[in-house]
């Protein structure tokens, strides 16, 4: 069955649209978070992504996050509600994400150890060394994660 997102897209192309999304930060023991290499972009983000008809920010966040990395994690604490920002992705879509990024509690799970159609590669990375992220938005959420500790 095809996502949401792509029975809108077969709908309106690359037309801009706003879709609601949820990421998460998850911290290791020495306080390093993990981070996603997209293969879109070949830059870093955040675990997270798109809702699903249906389904809230916390689901989502818990969805995408296994998803991504491989991890079952539960949400803690609602770190920043984002809506400011545009972008458009390199086959065109474009997009006003409304993201819910939370602080993110380890519950099971090990990292995925192979490339999926979303994910490159995962790394956990210092608070002080930040690196490329692929928009404006996770890089805000990075900052929002380092102010909160």
């Amino acid at each position: 069955m095809a996502s949401y997102i792509s029975s809108l897209r077969s709908l309106v192309g690359h037309r801009p649209l706003i879709f609601n999304s949820a990421s998460g930060g998850l911290l290791n023991d020495k306080n390093e978070v993990l981070l996603q290499e997209r293969t879109d972009t070949g830059d870093w983000g955040f675990p997270g992504g798109y809702l699903e008809y249906g389904e809230s920010y916390k689901q989502a966040v818990v969805r995408e996050f296994k998803e991504d990395s491989g991890l079952s994690v539960v949400p803690v604490k609602l770190l920043k509600l984002s809506d400011s920002f545009e972008y458009e992705y390199p086959n065109g879509d474009q997009v006003q994400p409304i993201n819910c990024f939370y602080l993110v509690k380890y519950v099971g799970g090990k990292l995925l150890d192979h490339r999926t159609n979303e994910t490159s590669n995962l790394k956990y990375f210092s608070l002080n060394s930040p690196p490329h992220f692929f928009n404006e938005q996770h890089e805000e959420m990075f900052n929002v994660l380092k102010g909160s500790l």
